[in-house]
């Protein structure tokens, strides 16, 4: 179906034009028409779906439709996102769409001086996007009020409640208008989801764009069993054979990602990281060098796990899993978007090896194991079975040891 069936104004049309979209996602065709009725929903879409035109056409259109007048510190729509990083492409992304329309945008977020942010809420804005924490900051100081909210949108609300954001978010829902629409979208289902909607939306339309939990059919998920003392040797190597560009790390701790950086330093690879000791401004810069391919790899905590849009990824890497399996499905949502192939490589260790069964019964698909020659890792069981007595491997364990089922992904796509 596409986008100019839709009974749009032309302001939004010419916008839609501008950015070049014709076709709509499934999200947006099942989303967008209800949306614009003015029903509460609940939108079940992994990233890279196109969420963002779903839940933003159907509120400009209306606040058009309305004509509600633009008040000092007293948004109409509402978006709430958790991260720095999502609000801002957020911003960026709704202002492209309102480009041709009167209709005002701004972002919230922490990191940045609020002096700026006020000064933007005392000029008017229409439509409003924040972090849940920064917005509380602002209304605690009485820079803005959410009495006029007549449309809010709960964008990424599992990451929200992962993040522990549940109590901020429902403070902040009951300070915005009583007669409201409420769009909730959310990449993974949970019995806490499912428990948040029921609270705050009214008479809702559950839709689905994929099954549960899912991830892209477009994505290849590998894994390579590693010692954790050599995941960086690893990585090195991969990075130089396979001639990786544009590859996105994932670290469970900043102290990771700060070695894995001076180690490519050495080596004299574009490199930058993105993590919570990083300034808004260092973390906007990396993005910035990352998305205009100045930079072959960018090194990520949890904390850019959301919120970034990249054309063309190909590879994720997991250089460690994370502690929730539902975060590797939005980890790995980086790559892999609007039908482009994508790559999702794990580096597990023996103790992240439960963590990959959880995985697969999340995502319902197993993971290829690849065996990288010279980083084998032995099998706890069956080597502590041929410990012999001067405690030594006896020389069955050369029968038992893990078939290497490839070197690399180029050498197993060389053999097909």
């Amino acid at each position: 179906m596409k986008f100019s069936t839709l009974s749009l104004a032309e302001p939004l049309h010419r916008a839609i034009e501008a950015c070049g979209y014709t076709d709509m996602t499934p999200v947006q065709e099942q989303s967008i028409p209800k949306a614009r009725k003015g029903r509460d929903l609940l939108v079940h879409a992994q990233t890279g779906t196109g969420k963002t035109a779903a839940f933003a056409l159907p509120i400009l259109q209306q606040m058009l439709d309305k004509q509600l007048p633009c008040v000092p510190g007293r948004p109409s729509a509402l978006i709430l996102t958790p991260t720095r990083e999502l609000a801002e492409q957020l911003c960026d992304t709704i202002s492209a769409y309102a480009q041709f329309t009167p209709l005002s945008v701004t972002a919230l977020y922490g990191g940045v001086k609020m002096g700026g942010q006020a000064n933007k809420l005392k000029a008017g804005v229409d439509i409003l996007i924040s972090t849940p924490g920064r917005l509380l900051e602002h209304m605690a100081l009485n820079n803005v009020t959410l009495a006029g909210a007549e449309f809010v949108v709960l964008d990424e609300a599992d990451r929200m409640l992962d993040m522990g954001f549940i109590a901020d978010v429902q403070n902040i829902f009951q300070h915005t208008a009583k007669q409201r629409q409420t769009l909730l979208f959310s990449a993974t289902s949970s019995g806490a989801v499912n428990e948040l909607c029921h609270s705050i939306l009214r008479n809702h339309q559950e839709i689905r764009v994929s099954k549960a939990n899912a991830t892209a059919d477009t994505v290849n998920h590998v894994m390579y069993p590693v010692e954790e003392s050599r995941k960086i040797a690893l990585f090195n190597t991969l990075l130089k054979e396979q001639n990786w560009f544009q590859v996105l790390v994932f670290t469970a701790t900043k102290e990771q990602a700060d070695k894995l950086m001076a180690s490519l330093k050495q080596s004299k690879v574009d490199a930058a990281v993105c993590h919570g000791d990083k300034s808004q401004g260092s973390r906007r810069r990396a993005l910035a060098d990352f998305k205009s391919a100045k930079l072959q790899v960018l090194i990520a905590t949890e904390v850019a796990a959301r919120g970034l849009d990249i054309q063309g990824l190909d590879y994720v890497v997991n250089f460690n899993l994370p502690y929730l399996p539902e975060d590797y499905v939005h980890r790995i949502g980086r790559t892999g978007r609007a039908g482009n192939k994508g790559n999702a490589i794990s580096f597990v260790s023996r103790e992240e090896e439960r963590t990959v069964s959880r995985i697969e019964g999340l995502i319902g698909t197993s993971i290829q194991r690849v065996v990288k020659r010279g980083f084998e890792v032995s099998d706890r069981q069956s080597l502590l079975k041929s410990i012999s007595k001067n405690g030594r491997p006896s020389r069955s364990n050369k029968a038992t040891r893990t078939r290497i089922t490839g070197d690399s992904l180029s050498a197993r796509k060389g053999r097909k």
